[in-house]
């Protein structure tokens, strides 16, 4: 319907204006024919002389007339249209604003979309951030390091590092927070953290039954890192750390059945970590990248073995315990663990240099002479003893 218009508006301006001014021209014309005609009738009756003369007067009112109206014709255009428009039904709407309306509205709605796609997408990004910090892992669980060598093996590195670089101390981690990382998640509740303790625990029975009674040991030999920000030691691949890796799948399934955001994208890499840059904000900064000949001499070093025997649920932010552990809601045990094999140990050299010392007495006492000289003494005391009984006795003494 616009378009139609759009054409026809100007055939109807110019039809509208040609109307009314042949309006307002026929009255201005036709008053002096009258007055011509009168004029006529009454010459009829007078002399013929002013016949020539009104004749004249006639062409030239006539020729004034034509002048005024060709005169008027257009700058009364506008004013002519304007009046007519002032009778049409669509007086009120801007036909300008409406002819233009749609080219009007495609750029509108173009602005409109191009800053509402803006803002969508700056509330998209705030969305994603808002969420990411949401679901941000504060709690992880944990494989905790026990094994003296391991500990003492990787201080050795750390030292080394540190020896070559000062700043790098800020970076490394405490041998009391020395961890494989099973799996992280967000809790952001008491009542989440109740059901995390609940899963760990029920990750128990599916763990002993993956285990069915073998001893796991994990061996630690090798360096490596994640993009120079994180330097860590590598788990020897072998049917053990494969093992681990089942576990670390059916824990994360498990946390995840019971509703909690648990686990991550990326491919479970079980490592031990000992020095990382984002543990200080000033000391990323002044360095950028880890460099990997600071612990060339280490690179495929052997730092021992772990057994598996627990599994804790830590948390990242609560503080830590005076040894440097973190801080755990629960933990779960099972098989052997080092500090049990460091007692049975203990006890096992108690024992050997016990027998040793008693196997000495043994061979002491099998001697000839030391026997002899054993009865010796024996029968020595007793002789003197009884001489000095029968002593007392003869004697009567009171204090017998």
């Amino acid at each position: 319907m616009r378009p139609l218009l759009r054409r026809l508006l100007p055939a109807l301006c110019s039809a509208a204006a040609r109307a009314l001014l042949a309006r307002r021209a026929v009255p201005m014309a036709l008053r002096p024919a009258e007055g011509a005609a009168r004029a006529g009738g009454a010459a009829r009756s007078a002399a013929p002389e002013h016949d020539g003369l009104e004749n004249i007067q006639e062409k030239k009112i006539f020729k004034e007339n034509k002048e005024k109206t060709q005169q008027s014709e257009e700058p009364c255009a506008a004013d002519s249209v304007d009046s007519l428009m002032t009778e049409m039904p669509f007086v009120d709407t801007d036909i300008e604003d409406e002819c233009a309306i749609h080219a009007t509205s495609e750029l509108t709605i173009k602005k409109k979309r191009k800053r509402t796609t803006g803002k969508e997408m700056e509330e998209g990004i705030e969305r994603k951030k808002k969420k990411n910090k949401q679901y941000q892992p504060n709690y992880f669980i944990s494989l905790p390091i026990t094994n003296p060598k391991i500990t003492g093996s990787i201080q050795a590195l750390q030292d080394a590092i540190i020896q070559k670089d000062q700043r790098l101390s800020k970076a490394m981690v405490r041998s009391g927070s020395l961890h494989v990382t099973m799996l992280v998640m967000h809790l952001s509740s008491e009542e989440e953290i109740s059901i995390a303790v609940g899963a760990l625990s029920d990750s128990k029975v599916f763990i002993d039954d993956l285990l069915k009674g073998k001893r796991v040991d994990l061996s630690f030999q090798g360096i490596d890192h994640f993009r120079n920000q994180v330097g860590f030691v590598n788990l020897a691949e072998n049917d053990h750390t494969t093992l681990l890796k089942e576990i670390a799948e059916t824990m994360t399934k498990i946390f995840q059945e019971k509703g909690i955001m648990a686990g991550e994208e990326r491919v479970f890499k079980p490592h031990l970590t000992f020095m990382k840059l984002s543990k200080s904000t000033e000391l990323r900064k002044q360095v950028k990248k880890i460099d990997s000949s600071l612990y060339e001499d280490f690179k495929n070093n052997y730092f021992g073995d772990e057994i598996l025997h627990r599994f804790d649920l830590c948390s990242m932010l609560k503080k830590k315990q005076p040894n440097g552990y973190y801080y755990c809601e629960s933990s779960i045990v099972f098989g052997k663990s080092h500090e049990a094999d460091l007692v049975k140990e203990a006890l096992r050299r108690e024992t050997q240099a016990l027998l040793s010392r008693l196997n000495q007495i043994k061979e002491l006492l099998t001697s000839p002479e030391i026997r002899t000289k054993i009865s010796k003494e024996l029968f020595e005391d007793r002789h003197n003893s009884n001489s000095k009984w029968k002593s007392c006795i003869d004697s009567e003494s009171p204090n017998a």
